[in-house]
Formats: structure tokens, C-alpha cells, sequence
């Protein structure tokens, strides 16, 4: 098994379309062609990291975090990136991050973090748009069934939690055939035909174009295939940031606090003015997600959880919801969790290590 086979497991969950637009997922260093001996899964990659990879005979590191967020013109070893860099090319280390994809996608670093607190009802907080595109195309009734068919396996047709989904309409299609053409129906050269068609309607998540205007060409029976593909503005209710959750039951603010400590492993909780006694919906965003707190208010949600929020940020909160600031490590601590669910469910007898080296760069005193 080659590393780009492990690789494609993950960009099929996480799909590199969906990264944020200042972010460098994917393949930080190294060759994928190689076979893969173990991978060694961590938030961060540091020094330490790399040589708890070569400690524990893994050629392939997958991290969260970017080891290189911005280009180099140079490597010297003069910071820890250029050091991490040069360490992992002399031992043949693949260094692979899965960042702002993995946070956007539905089941990705936000669901891991409402699963750990028991929430229920999860929605995306704030789904993104301009991913979706609408394809139309047309097609005689008796094969209609069967391009649908090839179109919903190559991923078209999903809107939110439901599969499949799409709209026919039936009319008539007319063309000519020229003499140098091959018509499935008429005949080259003939007269005008008039066919009985029906026209398809299916949306396509951005990251699968290429693969459902490959099924529809390979699986109609046209020699040549008429379709529009139009990008739409419609939110994407899979993809997005931070995330929404529920308790059946409302539960006093201080027990949600202990449930937070005891659950994600926060030493403290930096906090707003407890302006509700009890916590019914929670917003949360792994990372730095002060960018939504006002979504996290329309949301309607009694807290918000999430890390880096700057001291003039929490005057924002205004009184209308509580701002709990548990720290960056401590929100995407578990996106090795889920790197590890993807590759056990595909490759269950790979060698997978989850890393022990702890990347977070902060300390309290108390």
C-alpha cells in the first residue's frame, strides 16, 4: 500500500476544495508513491513529532496543523519549520495536513467536539455557499433511469441529509445528424429527429464536477451529451464552519463548565458574565472562531465555545450569550480521533499510531 492510498482516504472525507482560501492542506513534504510503513497522527508537527515518527518507524506524518502555512524562499534551519523540514527529507518522511477542510466538512473537528459533550441535533453553524453547482441534462425516457443512477454514484444529488435527490421534467428534444456523425437515434444525414426526452435535474457538490461529468458522458447515450453546469448561490448545509448542538434537557451553566473540563481536558475556561443560569443549545468552533460569535447569537445558542478570542472580542457578547474560551489545543486536541476512525475503516490492519508528543505550546499556573 502506497502513502497516496491513505492519503485519498482522507481527501475523500475531507475534500481539498474545502479549505479556507489562506490555508496549505495536503502534502507538506515527501513522496507519496512510497509504500506506507505506519503513520504517526498528531495535532502539530514539531521536532519532537518527527522523531517520535522515525522512533516508531512511520514514513508518514498526518497532522491537523500545517508544518508550512506560508511559501520559504530558504531553508537553513534557522526556526523549527526549516529544522522539522530537513529532518523529515533525510528520513524519508511524508508530512500531510488536513485543516480547514477537515474543519468545514459536517464530520469533521466540530462533530468530534460536540460527540465529546453529548450534544444532539448538530447543524453546521455557518454553511458556506458558491460550492454547489446545479447540472442539467437531457436524455431519451427509457435510459433516464440509468444515468440517474450513474450520476447519484459518482456523488450527485445530496442536498443536506438526504441522497438521491434530483427533478425530471419530460418534453421534446429535437437535432439533426450530420452525415459524418453516429446517432443512437435517426440516421446520419437524415431529417430532423424528434425525441421524447426528459430533462435531469441534480446539484454537485465543486470537489466531484469533474467525476459526475464523467459518469454522465461515459453513461449517456449520446454521442454527444447536452448539459449546463451552474455554479448556484444556495448555502451548503454540509460544509461550513462551527456547529450547533442541544441538551434534551437544560443543565446549570456550572455543571456544563465541569462537563467541559472533564470532557475536553481544559485546564480553564476563560468566560463572559454568566448571563444564563442554564445551557440548552451550545455554538462551538474548534480554533480560533471569535469570526462567528454573532452567528453563535442569531443562532439563538446560550453558549459559545470556542478559543482565541481577544480581550476587546468578548465585550461583543453584549450580554446575549456566553463566550467560553477553552484554549486552541484543547478544541482540536481530538482531530487525531478522527484521522484514525478514517484509515482504521479502510486499512483496519495498518500500522496507526496516535502521538504522544504534546504539541501544546501554552502552560497555566495556577
Amino acid at each position: 500500500m502506497q502513502i497516496k492510498d491513505i492519503l485519498t482516504e482522507i481527501e475523500m472525507f475531507a475534500p481539498l476544495a474545502y479549505q479556507e482560501h489562506y490555508d496549505n492542506c495536503g502534502v507538506q513534504v515527501g513522496d507519496v508513491l512510497s509504500d506506507a510503513t505506519g503513520a504517526l497522527l498528531t495535532l502539530d508537527v514539531t521536532e519532537a513529532v518527527i522523531e517520535e515518527a522515525i522512533d516508531k518507524e512511520c514514513n508518514l506524518i498526518i497532522a491537523h496543523h500545517p508544518l508550512i502555512f506560508s511559501g520559504l524562499k530558504r531553508i537553513t534551519g534557522k526556526n523549527f519549520v526549516e529544522r522539522s523540514l530537513v529532518k523529515a527529507i533525510r528520513n524519508n518522511i511524508t508530512i500531510y495536513a488536513a485543516h480547514t477542510n477537515l474543519d468545514n466538512v459536517q464530520a469533521g473537528v466540530n462533530r468530534k467536539i460536540a460527540e465529546k459533550l453529548g450534544l444532539t441535533g448538530t447543524k453546521i453553524l455557518a454553511p458556506s455557499g458558491n460550492n454547489l453547482f446545479k447540472l442539467y441534462t437531457y436524455v431519451p425516457e427509457k435510459y433516464a433511469g440509468d444515468l440517474l443512477n450513474a450520476l447519484f454514484a459518482a456523488g450527485a444529488g445530496h442536498i443536506g441529509m438526504y441522497s438521491e435527490c434530483s427533478f425530471t421534467t419530460s418534453g421534446t428534444g429535437s437535432f439533426r445528424a450530420s452525415e459524418t456523425a453516429n446517432p443512437v437515434i435517426g440516421m446520419a444525414g437524415g431529417a430532423r429527429e424528434l425525441v421524447q426526452e426528459v430533462k435531469i435535474e441534480v446539484l454537485v457538490p465543486e470537489h466531484l464536477r469533474k467525476q459526475v461529468i464523467g459518469a454522465l458522458k461515459a453513461h449517456h447515450p449520446y454521442e454527444e451529451v447536452a448539459y449546463e453546469l451552474l455554479r448556484t448561490e444556495n448555502e451548503n448545509q454540509t460544509i461550513g464552519s462551527g456547529m450547533t448542538g442541544s441538551y434534551e434537557a437544560p443543565m446549570a451553566t456550572g455543571e456544563f463548565f465541569k462537563l467541559v473540563k472533564e470532557r475536553l481536558h481544559a485546564t480553564c475556561i476563560r468566560h463572559t458574565h454568566i448571563c444564563h443560569d442554564t445551557i440548552s443549545k451550545v455554538a462551538l468552533c474548534g480554533g480560533s472562531g471569535s469570526f462567528l460569535l454573532e452567528k453563535a447569537i442569531a443562532a439563538g445558542a446560550d453558549i459559545f465555545l470556542t478559543a482565541d478570542f481577544k480581550y476587546h472580542q468578548f465585550f461583543d457578547a453584549e450580554g446575549k450569550i456566553i463566550v467560553a474560551d477553552i484554549g486552541h489545543y484543547e478544541t482540536e486536541q481530538f482531530t487525531i480521533e478522527i484521522f484514525s476512525e478514517i484509515i482504521k475503516k479502510k486499512f483496519p490492519n495498518f500500522a496507526l499510531h496516535l502521538s504522544k508528543t504534546n504539541t501544546n505550546p501554552l502552560n497555566y499556573y495556577f
